[in-house]
């Protein structure tokens, strides 16, 4: 029935070819209007949400203390071995602050405080001096400008400069404390302590460090949803004019990782396009030996390209990381479905394929016999009954790869997580397009195609299919015969062996998102070398990012975590144990410790603290109430919360919320500053830790959530629905083939047979993932699914010819020699045509595009290695078993 089904289907393919072609490119032009009126937007990987306690308490945080709507960035001056604490470095960064305020675009993008650094409290500090010593009377404290800064500064000598460095950098001189806020064009500084731009390593009261550190704070003018783009494109051109003012500096904010980011993706296609090109049409023409069949397959490709760019818009699913692996995915499959259809179609023309009977398969309107007659172009059979014999014996196992792969994927849609079942829908409707391409259209406009060539120009078009004959490709697929021959039980023994290893390495890959893994590196010297467009810049935006987490306490995006305390926060006990959480963290921790061993972290006990040293007072009500003399108040605390709203209600207000009659105190919060280069998870194991420790100490709940937090919960949410939906999708396609071939050939034990290689490959990859240390997370587990999709369709070809050869043939040996060499060919051209182009991302300078490079190249060489080792072993020892038992 199922050889009638597919014999019937290619000859309606067959012989109406013109119309089918004509067909499919007007539906193929409705679908891609898609990609132009549909508004599918850009996207984030964590762009969906998550019921969680952590994303809860961000949200009343949001709502009760407000967000920092600023954009921050970091200007760090460095001098590793020297000293860039001296007079002449802290008048370049003067005048680098000068020149960008003299900038109207650029002075445009900065906010109220615009640059903050140590530079300003040291110039502020000599304009203090220098009134002081000229004023009659009460001495003016109104803010200096930079140019009265710069002017103080240069009139001293670099002994008066380090003697006012060492009063500032006292321990014990309130000198950093006596700054005025940044009116715009100021010094800035504000409150700021001095210790804050000073490298960890700093010894508090040197007068040397090798590095410091100047916050950049800008305007966020976008709207929601939307990235400042002003302010990104200024930090470019001021790290632009960093490089050519400072011999060693750097300028860290989004806009810069953007920048890079970006352009390393350009210099890395640069680099990989034209080796990938080489590389895919060197094999694809190694392959076909044939440049119609090549043009072909690419126009094919470029159809389904066009599905997939039409239904995304349609759908408007938005763009993101989680679809990267789709486009890839779908010319995998193309190329495979493409070299299955094209090879069938020649062995079929060269008189390989057995059928018996007589065809009635449309050949310019003539019967054909496929086993006797020969036409006159030298083929055993013509064009049109060719595709008719070879698209009917290879069109079932299109279909149920098709239906396999795309259900498989497609049972994701259960996920609660939207950019997941975008990933299945997107998917399921590529595999749907790619099985329209290249079992409905390509078979139709080949034979339209050859047809015009053989008849009107007399170009034999009957090619020899790949891997046949004597050829060096024929001698190597033997060698796979002769192993699934003679030693089946050790091939599969060994394959167990490997997978069993495989899946315990597995588990102890890391699970953990850096986004500092997302940053690109630099090139090698060989790359750099490479003549005009093709030569790479130099990026150092890694390594500056490593020292950056590695020395400072950042600002900005990723760089600060925060615990939302609720209950009695005015109790006694609840102050000490925030105060007592944020004392015991050590140097091992991703949370910041600052000069002098304190950690960076803001709250209220640090509140009280600088507030009493600035206010007579705060001061005077903390001695009241001061009975063990640590600074804190051990009663009355909501009163003495009281006078810290009189003294100042925005400081206090930072990291207290009362409600708006003002009489009670409703929660507190701390705002932790940690590694930006450390991972989404440890920043938030090591924030639930000091949460932990306010809890068990108080008699208050603590909540650790902000940026890195709420992004380890998103990770490791996506993590974990993506693990379920491998689960799902195996055991989906598992269901799926023991049908099919219980229906087709009463054998549904071939379906967990030909499911096995793929689950072989899927733990080889796993256990190659460990041992090149490359990340298990939400960006490679999507890629990881490529194992599953390609592998699934190897199978099934390779499933679905040994049976149909088994049936035709007189012996076990001769039905698996033909499979593998006929099949094989074609398994062979396809695994080294996707993955020679895709391994190349592997010297992409874009981390993302190596890891997608090495774990698709894998997956697909584990895929097609399984297949023609794995499955034709299991597929004799389930014969010699079926024979044993009569």
């Amino acid at each position: 029935m199922s050889g009638g089904i597919g014999r019937r289907y290619a000859d309606l393919i067959v012989s109406h070819g013109r119309l089918v072609v004509v067909l499919v490119l007007l539906l193929t032009a409705v679908v891609a209007v898609g990609a132009v009126i549909g508004e599918s937007e850009d996207g984030e990987i964590g762009q969906f949400e998550t019921d969680s306690e952590e994303t809860e308490a961000l949200e009343e945080i949001d709502a009760t203390y407000g967000t920092d709507e600023g954009v921050v960035a970091q200007l760090v001056v460095r001098d590793e071995g020297g000293d860039v604490l001296t007079r002449d470095s802290l008048l370049e960064g003067l005048s680098l602050q000068q020149e960008v305020r003299e900038d109207e675009e650029l002075n445009a993008t900065l906010d109220d405080q615009g640059f903050v650094g140590l530079e300003n409290i040291v110039a502020t500090g000599a304009v203090f001096e220098d009134r002081a010593e000229e004023a009659n009377g009460p001495p003016d404290t109104s803010e200096p400008t930079l140019e009265e800064g710069i002017e103080a500064l240069e009139s001293r000598s670099d002994e008066e400069v380090e003697e006012l460095l060492a009063d500032v950098l006292d321990p014990d001189s309130d000198a950093g404390g006596q700054q005025a806020g940044d009116g715009g064009t100021g010094q800035g500084g504000g409150d700021a302590d001095p210790y804050e731009f000073l490298p960890t390593s700093y010894e508090p009261g040197d007068t040397d460090a090798e590095s410091h550190i100047t916050f950049l704070f800008q305007v966020d003018d976008s709207g929601p949803d939307e990235e400042p783009r002003d302010a990104y494109d200024a930090q470019v051109e001021i790290a632009d004019r960093v490089d050519e003012g400072f011999d060693d500096a750097f300028l860290f904010g989004q806009g810069v990782t953007d920048e890079a980011s970006s352009n390393a993706v350009g210099d890395s296609f640069a680099i990989i396009t034209p080796v990938a090109l080489v590389l895919v049409l060197g094999v694809l023409a190694i392959t076909y030996r044939d440049v119609v069949d090549v043009l072909v397959g690419v126009f094919g490709i470029a159809v389904v390209m066009a599905w997939l760019a039409g239904i995304q818009g349609w759908l408007e699913i938005p763009s993101s990381q989680l679809l990267i692996a789709v486009p890839f995915l779908l010319i995998g499959l193309s190329i495979d479905y493409a070299l299955h259809v094209v090879m069938r179609y020649r062995e079929a023309r060269a008189g390989e394929l057995e059928e018996t009977g007589t065809q009635t398969a449309s050949d310019g309107g003539r019967g054909t016999e496929a086993k006797s007659r020969r036409e006159p172009d030298g083929g055993v059979v013509g064009t049109r009954a060719g595709m008719t014999l070879g698209l009917s014996g290879v069109v079932l196992a299109l279909g149920a790869a098709t239906v396999s792969t795309g259900v498989g994927f497609l049972s994701n849609v259960v996920s609660p997580l939207p950019a997941i079942r975008d990933f299945a829908i997107l998917s399921a409707g590529g595999i749907l397009a790619t099985f329209v391409a290249f079992a409905v259209l390509v078979p139709a406009l080949k034979v339209e195609v050859d047809d015009v060539l053989e008849n009107r120009f007399g170009r034999n078009r009957a090619k020899p299919p790949f891997g046949t004959g004597t050829s060096v490709v024929n001698r190597v697929l033997s060698r796979f015969v002769a192993l699934a021959r003679r030693a089946p039980v050790a091939v599969v023994f060994v394959a167990v062996l490997l997978a069993v290893g495989g899946a315990y390495g597995a588990t102890g890959i890391d699970t953990e998102f850096n986004q500092a893994d997302f940053l690109p590196e630099d090139a090698p010297e060989w790359a750099k070398s490479l003549p005009g467009p093709f030569a790479p810049d130099t990026y150092t935006i890694s390594d500056d990012a490593a020292y950056l987490g590695e020395n400072f306490a950042e600002r900005g995006e990723g760089s600060r975590t925060q615990i939302l305390i609720r209950g009695d926060v005015t109790d006694p006990d609840a102050l000490a144990a925030m105060d007592g959480a944020s004392s015991g963290i050590d140097g091992d921790s991703t949370i910041i410790v600052r000069p002098g061993g304190e950690a960076a972290i803001d709250g209220p006990p640090a509140v009280v603290r600088e507030l009493a040293g600035e206010n007579e007072r705060v001061a005077a009500a903390l001695e009241e109430r001061d009975a063990n003399g640590d600074g804190l108040p051990d009663e009355d605390v909501a009163g003495f919360y009281d006078v810290l709203f009189d003294a100042d209600a925005d400081r206090a207000s930072e990291v207290l919320y009362r409600s708006d009659d003002g009489e009670t105190y409703e929660s507190a919060r701390l705002l932790v500053s940690v590694q930006g280069d450390a991972s989404a998870q440890t920043v938030a194991d090591d924030t639930r830790d000091v949460a932990a420790a306010i809890e068990g100490g108080g008699p208050v709940t603590a909540v650790a959530t902000g940026g890195p937090v709420t992004t380890a919960v998103v990770q490791d949410a996506l993590l974990e629905t993506l693990v379920q939906a491998f689960a799902i999708t195996l055991v989906v396609i598992l269901a799926f083939l023991t049908v099919l071939y219980w229906v087709r050939h009463r054998a549904p034990s071939l379906g967990a047979v030909t499911l096995a290689p793929v689950v072989a490959a899927l733990a080889w990859l796993l256990g190659a993932m460990a041992l090149l240390d490359l990340p298990f997370n939400s960006e490679t587990a999507v890629i990881t699914s490529l194992a599953i999709g390609l592998g699934v369709d190897y199978s099934i070809h390779v499933g679905e010819r040994f049976i149909a050869e088994k049936e035709d043939r007189e012996s076990l040996e001769e039905a698996l020699a033909a499979t593998i060499t006929g099949t094989g060919g074609a398994l062979l051209g396809s695994a080294a045509t996707t993955a020679a182009g895709f391994g190349v991302l592997a010297l992409a300078l874009s981390p993302p595009l190596q890891r997608f490079g090495l774990v698709t190249g894998m997956s697909i060489i584990f895929a097609f290695v399984a297949c023609l080792t794995v499955l034709p072993c299991l597929l004799v020892l389930r014969e010699r078993l079926l024979a044993r038992a009569g």
